[in-house]
């Protein structure tokens, strides 16, 4: 038993398939095969139940899996304080967003980290907030960017920035030709949200509930620029984070709201037990010197 083989173990377990799992690990189906069956009769258990159509843990497949996955992660951290210790600000970063932010803040969050530490190489990853969670507790993320507060005792935040929501109403709505509005005037106004799953629907379900806003039934989106089109089509009216916001598309107002202002704030999250310190604080320092571009859209 070695390392390659817990590995092979924890890719089958995660993807429930032999097939997507040798495509993992970038060998053939039978090596892989062959390899765990060689493990299974090391061990003198069978670590899954194969039929034609899944892949299932047995028992104490799963008990060893999780084992072979604290190993993996040891491992990892090994590299990783060789690493830290050879450069603290260099080596792969692998940072996370959710979907609402990842397509406005990366190109930015790129070119700030590209020309601040040169000697870093990033690998984006795009996922809903539980995903992007569940991946930094299992180490597949180095960090993410997440709408705060991250309610996980494994890991550590640091707000960044806070993006405020505004009031997308096409031009033809009443409501177009305000400046400003309250929070209040939106009660039983209809709101469109995003799909479940997304932070945003949370946030706005949260101001809906505070607003005396509805949410538009029957109608969901799965993202910003879907809900942005369904906005311009007269479809209904929805928050829309500054992040997001190009002032100069037509067929769309953008109304600021008086206080009590409906916000999110942006933070950096990562684990408690990372090795990466130095670079986690060099990266709030940065976004922390870049946050006005954010707020100021």
């Amino acid at each position: 038993m070695n390392i390659r083989d817990l590995t092979y173990i924890v890719a089958v377990s995660e993807a429930r398939s032999f097939v997507r799992a040798a495509e993992r690990c970038f060998i053939s189906q039978p090596t892989l095969s062959t390899q765990i069956k060689k493990m299974e009769e090391e061990l003198g258990v069978k670590l899954f139940e194969r039929t034609n159509k899944k892949v299932l843990l047995t028992e104490v497949g799963e008990a060893i899996v999780l084992s072979a996955q604290t190993i993996l992660g040891e491992v990892e951290r090994m590299k990783q304080l060789a690493a830290n210790a050879r450069d603290p600000l260099a080596g792969e970063l692998k940072l996370g967003a959710f979907p609402s932010l990842a397509s406005y803040l990366f190109p930015s969050a790129v070119l700030t980290i590209k020309q601040a530490l040169p000697k870093i190489k990033l690998i984006l990853v795009e996922e809903k907030t539980n995903l992007l969670i569940e991946q930094l507790e299992r180490g597949e993320i180095d960090a993410a960017f997440i709408a705060l507060p991250a309610q996980n005792g494994s890991l550590v935040s640091s707000p960044l920035f806070d993006d405020v929501f505004r009031l997308a109403v096409s031009t033809n709505h009443p409501f177009a030709n305000k400046k400003k509005i309250s929070p209040y005037e939106l009660e039983n106004q209809q709101l469109l949200l995003l799909d479940d799953g997304h932070c945003l629907r949370d946030q706005a379900l949260q101001f809906c509930q505070w607003s005396g806003a509805e949410e538009q039934l029957g109608v969901r989106a799965s993202s910003l620029e879907t809900l942005r089109q369904m906005v311009i089509a007269g479809t209904g009216v929805t928050l829309m984070p500054n992040i997001a916001i190009n002032e100069k598309e037509e067929g769309i107002r953008y109304i600021s709201f008086e206080k009590p202002v409906p916000k999110r704030t942006v933070g950096l999250v990562w684990r408690k037990s990372s090795v990466r310190y130095q670079l986690m604080e060099r990266l709030i320092e940065l976004f922390e010197s870049n946050s006005y571009e954010f707020n100021e859209r």
